[in-house]
């Protein structure tokens, strides 16, 4: 009898660890980073996914699911040696992005160190307004930017605000001149050819200890820049790069000559001799509403890695090292 109870109870003991599986997804511990990584904070072009007034297929799909949507292109940079933080842009989504960045810190402030500006157009500055009176108050946060961007920030408002009540401090940067953030890290900021109406546009290069890290969310064409971005490439161990829209045509009713970026079709082409493991670098970033590479499983997103590149998405860890 004793037996048969015991049989029984072990019986109904698998049946519940089962039924626990069943139900409750496993918890896999994170592998703790020891080197200074990227943190992919948002993929998506300066308007977010959905664009506001965007009634298309491509929205409507995250009307009906919004765990489709994405934040503004922005990347963070973490060194967990110091337990210090950079932002790369300061996105509309920045309240929903320092969240995301928190979840990656030990320190009880998920406040940057500092932030990096590419330039001045609505996705990559505007998230600054966060830092003001009415929300942070934030206390001298350090703000890099370009000279005619550090001009543009201290002499229009709102932004002069936060210059005037201390809520930022402008640090400058120069092309092609280094700024040493540690002893592991440093950003050279790299001019490049985009519609400069209030600022010039720069990408960066961070380098952490001997790995480099190339971000360029934003840029014309690469034919119409001085640099060789192949070489480029090659030269770096990561390489995030502007993907705005996949292809030509690909928005109706507007000249995309008027807005140019390069197609993903036409870096991919570009990029096609490079060898498989300078390819394996790339990771496209900001992408249009109207760019089905926000589409998982997508035959764009098919396409890309056929091609032997990748795809940055949101809170993705890219580790160099």
């Amino acid at each position: 009898m004793l037996r048969f109870f015991t049989k029984i109870f072990l019986i109904f003991g698998i049946s519940v660890l089962v039924l626990s599986c069943k139900n409750e997804p496993f918890k896999i511990a994170k592998t703790k980073i020891v080197n200074p990584y990227i943190l992919v904070l948002g993929n998506a072009q300066d308007a977010g996914y959905p664009q506001a007034g965007c009634e298309k297929e491509c929205c409507k799909r995250v009307y009906k699911n919004p765990e489709n949507s994405r934040l503004v292109s922005s990347i963070a940079l973490i060194d967990p040696i110091s337990n210090e933080n950079w932002i790369f842009d300061a996105t509309p989504d920045f309240p929903k992005q320092l969240k995301l960045l928190s979840t990656h810190l030990s320190k009880e402030t998920n406040l940057p160190n500092g932030i990096f500006l590419t330039h001045a157009h609505i996705g990559h500055y505007t998230g600054l307004m966060h830092l003001g009176r009415e929300v942070i108050n934030a206390k001298r946060m350090p703000v890099y930017a370009m000279p005619k961007m550090k001009n543009y920030l201290s002499n229009n408002g709102p932004w002069s605000q936060l210059v005037n009540l201390k809520n930022i401090e402008l640090k400058s940067l120069r092309r092609d001149s280094t700024i040493n953030l540690n002893k592991r890290i440093s950003v050279t900021p790299l001019q490049v050819p985009h519609r400069d109406e209030y600022s010039e546009t720069v990408g960066f290069v961070i380098h952490l200890n001997n790995k480099k890290i190339l971000f360029i969310p934003d840029i014309d064409k690469w034919n119409t820049w001085e640099a060789d971005i192949k070489s480029l490439v090659k030269e770096v161990d990561i390489a995030l790069l502007d993907a705005t829209f996949f292809k030509d045509g690909e928005i109706k009713g507007r000249p995309m000559s008027e807005i140019p970026h390069p197609f993903v079709e036409e870096s991919m082409s570009l990029f096609k001799n490079l060898s498989s493991s300078d390819k394996k670098k790339i990771y496209f970033i900001h992408f249009n509403h109207t760019n089905p590479l926000l589409i998982d499983g997508s035959e764009a997103q098919q396409k890309v890695i056929q091609n032997g590149f990748l795809i940055a998405k949101q809170n993705m860890v890219i580790n160099p090292f």
